[in-house]
């Protein structure tokens, strides 16, 4: 059997490894990708991913290639950070979300966006949405419409199981079990207002919303929805690429680079702060 795939070493790489911990006390695992520019761009990853899966690693790389230093991290309940893994969880992402800006915050770092893929992307637009302390957000891959998506985990009949039972237990195709859905975690789903967040985004916040045309995990109908509903945004769908732009990295980097880049007008400035110095080295996805 060949051994698990693992990531490298990261003194040898010479990235970070960087641990915060958030309202509830738990760790979060991140790595920075350091440069010696006082801008930095927190990635955050979607639904029980890591910060370890593409598109999240090539992002970094790219800023970091660019002199604008990146950090990606893990939520609470995935990859390598404590906590227990919750269904829902969107306002305690956006929680977690605010943990790594204010650490960032003390290190004198310049939040230059906060980039979210998948559910990640409805984790940067709710943190945009309560705290109004960033100018630019990208929201890649997001899902719009929260009821949607659903049937496809827990069936048809996933409202009567679980008034009935409490939770649904989630297997995959081998019925191995997975993850348990409760009720008020798939409360705190439904009850997300999108819309409404999406519509508070204060206008001097530029929104980024890019998309795959092929995307069969989330359509490309909700990229035109936050379209509609944030005051200040850009929507660029990318033609042929699906959930995870397995196929298009260099186009999705380039395209989400040159929005923070254009935010900051080619103007970085010198960091001072040892926490985002300049390191060199790749860490490649495990997946």
């Amino acid at each position: 059997m060949a051994p698990s795939p693992s990531i490298p070493n990261l003194q040898e790489t010479r990235h970070k490894r960087v641990t915060v911990h958030n309202s509830h006390g738990e760790k979060l695992v991140g790595v920075l990708h350091g440069t010696n520019s006082l801008e930095l761009v927190v990635i955050c990853h979607g639904f029980k991913s890591s910060k370890d899966r593409i598109p999240m690693v090539n992002l970094a790389a790219a800023f970091e290639k660019e002199g604008i230093s990146a950090f990606r991290f893990d939520f609470a309940g995935n990859g390598e950070s404590e906590g227990s893994f919750q269904y829902g969880n969107y306002r305690r992402e956006a929680d977690d979300l605010r943990a790594i800006v204010e650490h960032f915050h003390k290190e004198k770092c310049f939040i230059a966006a906060i980039v979210g893929h998948s559910k990640g992307g409805n984790a940067v637009l709710l943190y945009a949405s309560n705290y109004k302390d960033v100018q630019t957000v990208i929201n890649i891959s997001g899902r719009f419409n929260l009821e949607r998506g659903i049937e496809g985990r827990l069936g048809r009949d996933f409202k009567e199981k679980i008034k009935h039972n409490g939770f649904i237990d989630v297997r995959n195709r081998k019925g191995r079990f997975e993850y348990r859905v409760t009720e008020e975690s798939l409360m705190d789903r439904l009850t997300t207002d999108t819309r409404g967040s999406c519509q508070s985004i204060p206008n001097s916040c530029r929104v980024l919303t890019v998309h795959g045309s092929m995307d069969e995990m989330v359509p490309v109908e909700d990229a035109m929805e936050f379209a509609k509903n944030v005051p200040n945004h850009k929507l660029q769908i990318i033609e042929g690429a699906d959930h995870e732009f397995t196929l298009h990295q260099d186009e999705l980097s380039s395209v989400v680079v040159a929005f923070v880049k254009a935010g900051l007008g080619g103007n970085y400035m010198a960091m001072p702060s040892q926490s985002c110095k300049r390191t060199s080295g790749y860490i490649p996805s495990r997946f």
